[in-house]
């Protein structure tokens, strides 16, 4: 099929030369050159027909509405190996469709290529009220947090495996207008992580918009970058969700306090904990941002930082 990767998705990745080394970031760029090779690769395995791109698409991923062989919508989705695929995929295989889209029966397992059950990819729970949107979201992320695989057997990253990478690049780029902020976030990481941790399995990057209405179940979770560690760490980006709406509120900061009060509250979490790790992702994406040039996400994400 002729194909064009969607314009969102080539940016983000090409962000990638901030984030990695010179040869991951060589691959993904090789990645996104041969991926319409790929997209036709994967149909023809699968006997799939295609119906379209969906975009503006994610940031880590092109996803391709298409039809199983035997008429079922399916979703066909194709990842670089920088953003951790096969995680996905394992994560996807022990949730079984608790909560999260599922595994489509005849997904191959080829590397990097997931054939997925079919959502509607432009109904988000982001379309309700935010008070109904938020208790939705909150109810989904509770049926994802699980036991994960037995030891040996998984393969993701611990939370205190994951923040220590990146903790290393904040403290490696973080310039002097930020350093407070920064040192707030380490010093709650490692207050934080000084506890005995738990060990759930999380989503990762869980937030409003990727949580998607279906047929089996009203709402299902997308896309994860699945974790294993504790479940305040999960909600660290839905409490920041809607961020431009909450920065241009005159009663930003106590719509933020309250938003961590009510979600720690609803799923039965320490609001400190909660907070905290709310905190150290905040600033984390923010000096990402200012890292690869997007000033206005990291002028607002160091804003909503400093209400917490």
């Amino acid at each position: 099929m002729a194909f064009e990767p969607p314009e969102r998705l080539t940016r983000a990745l090409g962000e990638a030369r901030y984030a990695g080394g010179s040869a991951e970031a060589d691959g993904t760029r090789a990645w996104l050159e041969s991926l319409g090779k790929y997209v036709d690769e994967a149909v023809e395995r699968g006997g799939l027909t295609v119906e379209r791109v969906h975009v503006p698409g994610g940031r880590s991923s092109v996803v391709v509405l298409v039809r199983r062989a035997d008429g079922t919508p399916a979703v066909l989705k194709l990842a670089p190996a920088r953003c951790r695929p096969e995680s996905e995929r394992a994560a996807l295989a022990h949730w079984n469709g608790t909560g999260a889209v599922q595994l489509a029966p005849d997904d191959d397992g080829s590397p990097g290529v997931l054939l997925l059950e079919r959502l509607q990819p432009d109904v988000s729970v982001r379309s309700l009220p935010e008070a109904k949107s938020m208790l939705e979201a909150a109810g989904t992320l509770r049926r994802l947090w699980v036991e994960p695989p037995a030891d040996g057997v998984h393969v993701f990253e611990t939370v205190a495996e994951r923040t220590g990478r990146q903790a290393e690049a904040m403290r490696a780029s973080a310039g002097a207008e930020v350093g407070g902020l920064v040192d707030a976030a380490l010093a709650a990481r490692d207050e934080l992580l000084a506890a005995p941790p738990e060990r759930r399995l999380l989503h990762g990057t869980f937030r409003q918009s990727k949580v998607l209405a279906g047929e089996r179940f009203p709402w299902l979770a997308v896309g994860p970058d699945p974790v294993v560690g504790e479940c305040a760490f999960d909600l660290a980006r839905l409490v920041r969700d809607r961020v431009e709406d909450v920065i241009a509120s005159p009663s930003g900061a106590s719509i933020t306090r309250r938003r961590v009060k009510r979600l720690a509250e609803s799923l039965d979490l320490d609001q400190d904990r909660v907070r905290g790790w709310a905190l150290f992702r905040a600033v984390e994406s923010g000096v990402r941002a200012l890292r690869v040039g997007r000033s206005r996400d990291a002028e607002l994400l160091l804003e909503f930082s400093g209400w917490l």
